[in-house]
């Protein structure tokens, strides 16, 4: 029952990355092109609030709003979300393996324990838990190749 709900959560998460980018105009095979702080793009240092995305509805954004959290992002990440109940999602260029050892890497320093059973890796997907939050939650991070060399990583507190 516990794998059907990961997959699911995955499945989920897939949907929503390839909603965003039918929303956002489709994908953009050019690596250049991603936000940097030379170019004005949203691309903080790990651990530091971030700013809010800009309303593309009305094409207002709130330069005062941050996003601020607890969970440790990549240095390169860019289009943080904040997502509700907690959640983050941001993008970033590294590859699948660097940002497992990443979160591995972050979490074991903290002295959490990564829960292998429910270790998920595919081609273009992975999901990992720990545990060890003080909340008595498990943090779940999941990552999605967007395939034009960028992928998600969503990352929550959650019952499991």
């Amino acid at each position: 029952m516990k794998h059907y709900r990961i997959f699911l959560a995955i499945a989920v998460l897939v949907l929503a990355s390839l909603a965003c980018q039918a929303v956002t105009g489709g994908r953009n095979t050019d690596d250049n092109n991603a936000p940097s702080p030379e170019n004005g793009g949203n691309r903080p240092d790990a651990f530091q609030p971030t700013e809010a995305p800009t309303d593309s509805l009305n094409g207002n954004s709130d330069s005062s709003s941050t996003i601020v959290t607890d969970f440790p992002m990549t240095d390169d990440a860019f289009n943080i979300m904040d997502l509700g109940n907690g959640s983050v999602l941001y993008y970033t260029k590294l590859s699948a393996e660097d940002a497992m050892q990443f979160y591995r890497d972050a979490y074991t320093a903290k002295g959490y324990t990564e829960r292998k059973v429910t270790t998920v890796v595919s081609d273009t997907t992975f999901s990992i838990v720990f545990d060890g939050d003080p909340s008595g939650k498990a943090v779940i991070i999941q990552s999605v190749n967007m395939g034009d060399g960028s992928r998600t990583i969503t990352v929550r507190l959650e019952d499991v």
